[in-house]
């Protein structure tokens, strides 16, 4: 019996080694490699790449703010990486068990293949290099498909992948042209029709041919059986009809979505409910329906991972019905819900910046524009936009308060002795009042504070109020620390950087010039006289404030008007600056910048008077010469702004610096709203790097590529910026004196201006005397402080050392005055960085 069984077992071994055969083309070999191929390696190669797949769409967060992808994934291209290179290993082993089915089990005989799982086989490897990234050997697996296998029953899959494929290789035509062919020429399944119709939106959506891609979405939704799919591409439907201005018809895609609730995920029924809200008529529809909905979705549990949304969305509800103080409440909570959606957050930060400077909070907007920056991506449009209106801000705040700070001062000078007595009696009385009930609630938290110590004295038990050890549960220790916080740092505003000097609270200054142990009665805090003393009286102090209040008011006026198009702001600036009869320099530009603000504002009589106004009082003014004559430039006119620039830059080249800064600014100010301004504002520019260095020029350069980004000017300062700079930036001295160009310095303060020039006389006769004709001298500016006679031409180190002792034991010369020698590139490098110190300090150093 034993030799019978041992016969038979080798019987059937040689039978299904027969069967294994790949070159003999027999019913046995075929089934047994395609049960082989569909059961054992391509099952694993699946369940590798399933999970791979499912990792992927884990980590993918879909950007609502944008039409969704038809594929619900996020894939980088890799083009050009090895297998080995793979992102994921599920992908990897996927690819391994694919090619290892087609290498082990392939029946291709006389031109043709028998076993019917090698195309899924091609079709796993052509998917898993897809998802991994390698886009070309992907297409050579779907083409290998279309090729070889043309009766394969996953031909249509194929040329749907070979679609996909092409998409993500920019290849949006050539995908649209194939899926039309096979459209139009194969017998589909639904779901190859799904799949194909949404590759085509797709498709069309990355042409930005938003009717075409609505038309297929549509044949998406209809044929697909996924209910997650049908979720996704009714959501897009709604997106494409409401990026098609058609409201209506986007809202019924998006009830379609709401209906589906649980059928479908939960991030498309809230967006749904968003994208609805967004639609919403706050004119004819029932508001009252609509944010108890809203409410409704705030509330249920299940919405926690949305609350952000939702928040956003009831925020802008109160805003558009005028509850500013509802909407900023829920712009908060939208932020303190915040998730992962980075957009949503710089959305709600930049709406609370707009509202806190629409009700002229403008530091706080300020505080709000750069939480937004920290959420946008950088140097995005959207980011160079919200940094242009933060740095405007800059002047906004800084004049803002100068207005304000001086308008207060003013007011209190213009009062008699008995009304400033009586508005500081009123006000210590206050503070007064206020110290006293601060003292009570103190005495109160230390009789409350020593009774619980008392009180828990012994216990053990740990907890708040349980007598434990530590810190925060003890009350006594808590006080002691605060009280000693105070001492050091003083009252201080929980918030960032609070340690710095001007986070002290605005009462700090006088309170510290009184000691803690003086009685209330006493303190200097509550006298009133301790106030009107500080009322300035000297008529010079009083001018300068006045001048200062105005000059703010012009500027706000201006920056209203130019820089954020606030005209209801600018010309309320501007009315006001012309109540306080300001300088005549100040009056006429007003007037004519109120006259513009009021035809933008359709204000015709308003506009009239201002334009009457500079006419008849101000008719030699240049203003009233542009009122009479719009299109005149006045190129020769010594007033005209040409004429003031040409003069200007003459000022420049003969290093006037300092004065050029001023005048420009004066300038500026002055033909304001000109296109001649930027020229004005790059000269400037210059003339400070010339007088401060490379640190200034950078920001003064970056000032004019921003605000004036559209004329030449501007853009030569963004391309000096960007191009020109980065090559200036390194501040290190060149090492040895093999440098084959030289100077001669000797260095003078801004008193000894007659003594450099007869310096540099002398250094003339000398060069002429010892006969160096290759030599030459310069009266250079280094800084308003500083000039220096330089000697040019000089070959080496020791040359230059050489020459300088010649004239210091010359007879006929006997220059005692002290010198250094610098190489060219070095002298280049003070001027630029005006590092002159560092310089003659590396020098000294052994």
């Amino acid at each position: 019996m034993k030799s019978i069984y041992k016969i038979t077992l080798f019987l059937l071994a040689v039978v299904l080694l027969a069967a294994c055969s790949r070159k003999k083309n027999n019913w046995k070999n075929r089934n047994l490699q395609a049960v082989a191929t569909e059961f054992n390696t391509l099952y694993n190669g699946n369940v590798a790449f399933d999970n791979g797949k499912r990792q992927l769409a884990q980590g993918y967060r879909d950007n609502f703010w944008e039409i969704l992808p038809v594929e619900r994934i996020d894939i980088q291209e890799m083009e050009g990486k090895a297998p080995r290179a793979s992102k994921s290993g599920d992908f990897n082993r996927a690819e391994e068990k694919a090619a290892k089915a087609i290498q082990k089990h392939s029946m291709y005989i006389d031109g043709r293949e028998y076993n019917p799982q090698i195309d899924e086989a091609y079709m796993l490897l052509g998917k898993a290099r897809y998802y991994d990234g390698r886009f070309i050997p992907a297409m050579d697996a779907f083409n290998f498909i279309l090729d070889r296998y043309p009766t394969s029953n996953s031909i249509n899959i194929a040329k749907v992948w070979k679609a996909k494929t092409n998409i993500r290789l920019n290849n949006e035509e050539f995908a649209i042209e194939n899926l039309k062919k096979m459209f139009a020429q194969a017998e589909l399944e639904e779901e190859e029709v799904a799949d194909g119709a949404a590759m085509m939106v797709q498709a069309y959506i990355n042409l930005d041919s938003l009717p075409q891609a609505l038309d297929y979405i549509k044949l998406a939704v209809k044929n697909t059986k996924d209910k997650e799919l049908k979720g996704r591409y009714t959501f897009i439907q709604g997106q494409l009809y409401n990026r098609l201005d058609k409201k209506d018809s986007a809202n019924l895609a998006f009830d379609k979505v709401i209906e589906m609730n649980r059928k479908t995920s939960r991030s498309y029924l809230i967006n749904a409910h968003i994208e609805k809200g967004r639609n919403f008529d706050y004119e004819k529809g029932n508001r009252t329906a609509f944010i108890e909905l809203l409410q409704d979705l705030a509330k249920d549990r299940e919405n926690r991972p949305f609350l952000d949304r939702i928040y956003n969305q009831i925020g802008q509800y109160y805003q558009n019905t005028d509850s500013l103080t509802a909407a900023v409440e829920y712009y908060n909570k939208s932020i303190k819900a915040f998730k992962q959606d980075r957009i949503l957050q710089s959305v709600n930060y930049k709406t609370l910046a707009e509202i806190n400077f629409d009700n002229a909070q403008y530091k706080n907007a300020g505080a709000y524009y750069d939480s937004t920056l920290v959420f946008l991506e950088k140097n995005s449009r959207e980011w160079r936009r919200t940094t242009k209106k933060r740095e405007n801000l800059d002047d906004v705040i800084k004049y803002e308060d100068i207005a304000v700070l001086n308008d207060s001062i003013l007011n209190l000078v213009a009062m008699t002795d008995a009304q400033q007595l009586s508005y500081f009696t009123e006000y210590t009385s206050k503070l007064r009042e206020r110290a006293v009930r601060d003292s009570i609630e103190a005495a109160k938290d230390k009789r409350k504070i020593a009774n619980n110590e008392f009180f828990e004295k012994g216990k053990a038990s740990a907890g708040p109020g349980k007598g434990s050890t530590f810190y925060f549960y003890n009350p006594t220790t808590v006080a002691y620390g605060k009280g000693e916080f105070r001492k050091i740092w003083g009252d201080r505003i929980l918030e960032d950087n609070w340690r710095l000097s001007s986070k002290r609270s605005s009462l700090e200054s006088i309170e510290e010039e009184v000691k803690e142990e003086t009685p209330i009665a006493e303190n200097e805090l509550f006298n009133p006289e301790t106030y009107i003393a500080r009322i300035p009286t000297d008529e010079k102090v009083i001018d300068s404030l006045t001048k200062d209040r105005d000059l703010a008011y012009y500027q706000l006026g201006l920056i209203y008007k130019e820089k954020f198009k606030e005209y209801e702001l600018a010309a309320n600036r501007l009315e006001k600056l012309l109540t306080y009869n300001p300088e005549d320099r100040l009056v006429v530009p007003a007037a004519y910048n109120l006259f513009k603000i009021y035809e933008i504002l359709e204000r015709p009589a308003d506009a009239e008077r201002y334009k009457n106004n500079i006419l008849t009082n101000y008719a030699d003014t240049r203003y009233a010469e542009i009122l009479r004559n719009p299109n005149s430039q006045l190129p020769t006119d010594e007033s005209s702004p040409e004429f003031k620039y040409k003069q200007l830059y003459k000022d420049f080249e003969a290093s006037k610096y300092a004065y050029v800064i001023e005048q420009s600014d004066e300038y500026i100010t002055i033909y304001n709203g000109n296109p001649i301004v930027p020229k004005f504002e790059l000269l400037k520019a210059t003339a400070i790097a010339r007088q401060q260095g490379f640190e200034a020029y950078k920001k003064a350069l970056n000032f004019v590529a921003l605000n004036y980004p559209n004329s030449d000017e501007g853009k030569q300062a963004q391309d000096i910026y960007t191009t020109v700079l980065p090559t200036l930036e390194n501040t290190d001295f060149t090492k040895g004196d093999d440098s084959n160009s030289w100077k001669l310095v000797y260095k003078f303060n801004s008193a000894e201006n007659d003594e450099a020039k007869k310096l540099k006389d002398l250094l003339d006769k000398a060069i002429k005397e010892l006969n160096y004709t290759n030599m030459s001298t310069s009266l250079d500016y280094y800084t308003p402080e500083t000039q220096l006679v330089i000697v040019h031409g000089l070959n080496s180190k020791l040359g230059t050392q050489g020459f300088g002792e010649v004239l210091r034991e010359r007879k006929g010369f006997k220059i005692k005055k002290p010198f250094f020698e610098i190489s060219s590139p070095n002298y280049k490098l003070i001027q630029i960085h005006k590092n002159l110190d560092a310089y003659l300090n590396k020098e000294e150093t052994p």
